[in-house]
């Protein structure tokens, strides 16, 4: 246990000891690495999300009856594209209403066509 106190204690007093005197230059290389962190987070996490959240809003903006769409688990073809929702027929003749933003994959009507006559 001594042996693991040891350890923490010495670097403590190290940081103690040099928090005074270059307390100018500390405050420096503080906001330097907070500069970094900040552009680090911005090419590795905000503009790869902005650009995703773009190509899914364009997505949803293009789609017109016909398209076969995927939305939580739920696949089915677009029978009315309205404002903020879009009508979905099932397979077995319901319809649906779901959110636009709901939707997470979109095949034009010519893929999911093509993609039928190749399973076939």
């Amino acid at each position: 246990m001594k042996k693991f106190l040891a350890l923490f204690a010495l670097p403590l007093a190290v940081f103690a000891d040099g928090a005074a005197p270059g307390a100018q230059g500390s405050m420096m290389q503080t906001f330097m690495m907070i500069g970094l962190a900040l552009v680090f987070f911005y090419f590795i996490l905000w503009r790869p999300e902005q650009k995703r959240r773009k190509a899914a809003e364009a997505m949803r903006s293009a789609m017109k009856k016909g398209d076969r769409v995927t939305a939580m688990g739920i696949v089915g073809s677009i029978d009315k594209v309205k404002e903020q929702t879009v009508v979905l027929k099932m397979v077995d003749g319901a319809k649906i209403e779901m959110l636009k933003a709901a939707i997470t994959e979109v095949q034009a009507q010519e893929e999911s066509k093509a993609e039928a006559v190749t399973e076939a």
